[in-house]
This record gives structure tokens, sequence and C-alpha cells, in this order.
């Protein structure tokens, strides 16, 4: 059987939707966090084809990777309207946004974290410097980008409920970690309705809500811990 190695606050949690989504028979693995560090404990590290979150065993098989993840978990439902069929009205958006949210979405995302820790973690007399150099970049490539992707997400979920077009698709579930993260920094209060009516559409489905009872957690949160 398949088992989700779930670790908290983590990437995986797209994996657990997934999975409710579909009602698939599965084994859920729970880790925590270091305490101290905030990183995966040793033995999913160990375990982890990447050392990172998520992955999934099925077998013998080991599989590492959100998107591929999707997929492979999909291939096993054919039957599935989370993945829109070649041909369907709807195919084009769905790859683009599937593949936006790991390619666009959160290399940015992750980019503008890093600088967050270096500058948190650099010496006292040198913050100012990173401080400093980190905005300029965030000016001229973070911020922008954002605001490009955002920009589009909107007029797309003015054209059509989901990122997968009339129905929730495999891209909102790809997509709901970063958008969760961009939240939680208050990236779209007041300036993107479409984006926060999709937030309100993802939270009453019923198997968003088993997803976060079985996480354990009242929030989805951003974490570059491993």
């Amino acid at each position: 059987m398949l088992t989700l190695h779930h670790l908290e606050y983590s990437q995986s949690f797209r994996i657990l939707w997934l999975l409710e989504e579909l009602g698939a028979k599965y084994d859920l693995k729970v880790y925590e966090r270091d305490p101290k560090t905030r990183l995966a404990p040793a033995d999913y590290k160990a375990t982890s084809p990447l050392g990172t979150a998520p992955f999934i065993s099925d077998g013998d098989l080991v599989l590492a990777e959100s998107n591929a993840i999707i997929d492979y978990v999909l291939d096993g439902h054919p039957d599935s309207t989370l993945r829109p069929k070649p041909g369907a009205a709807d195919r084009a958006r769905h790859l683009f946004w599937f593949h936006a949210a790991p390619a666009s979405l959160m290399t940015i995302q992750f980019m503008d974290g890093i600088m967050t820790m270096l500058q948190t973690r650099a010496p006292f007399f040198a913050r100012p410097l990173f401080r400093a150099a980190f905005s300029q970049v965030r000016k001229a490539l973070i911020e922008p980008r954002l605001k490009r992707i955002f920009d589009k997400a909107e007029d797309d979920l003015g054209e059509a409920p989901w990122f997968g077009g009339q129905e929730l698709g495999a891209s909102d579930i790809a997509l709901v970690y970063s958008l969760y993260a961009a939240r939680d920094r208050d990236a779209f209060k007041g300036r993107y309705p479409n984006i926060e009516g999709w937030f309100d559409r993802v939270e009453q489905r019923e198997a968003f809500r088993r997803a976060r009872e079985k996480d354990g957690r009242e929030s989805i949160t951003f974490s570059f811990g491993r």
C-alpha cells in the first residue's frame, strides 16, 4: 500500500490533500521537526531520496518531488477529473499552473526565504548591509516576478473558479502550499479578491478539511527547513 511520509509544516500537505480528494487508500506516517533546528529528523532524511519533503513509498518504490508524486498517484486513478485529459478545454491552463507552481512561484519564494535567513543569521553588525543589499534584490527581481504571477492568477481565477479550470485540478493542489505561504505574508489582502475567493472555495472542500485534521495543524505554515 502507498505510504505518505508526511513531515509537519512541509510541502507534503499537498499530497495529503490529493489522497483525500481521491478517496485513496494509503498509510500516513507523520514526522515532527527537530524542536531546535526546525529541520526534518534524521530518520526522515535517511529514508527520503533527497532528504526533503514530500516523499512516498509504494512497495519497493520510493519517490520524491511533489509533482512527480501527484502524477504517479493520478496514474493509479485514471478516472479522476483532477488532471484534464489531452484535448480537454482546460488542459493548457492546467499544464501552465501545474508547472508554474514549482518552477516559478516556489523558486522565487525560496530565494526570498534564503535571503531572509541570511539576513537574520548574519552577525549583528553586518545585518544593515545584508538588509540594504537584499532590499535591492527584492525590488528588482523578487517583487516584480511575484506580482506578475499573482496578477495572472487573479485574471485566470476571474475566468474560472479553479486553477484547473471549471473544476478543482491537480494544479490547485500543486499551488496550495505556495499560495498559503504568500497569504501568511499578507500578499493578497485587499488586492486580489479572486485569489481570496479561491482560498474560500478550497477551505470549503471536505477533503481539504480532512487533510488538515490528519495533518494536525490549524494552518499551513511555510517552512524552508528540511
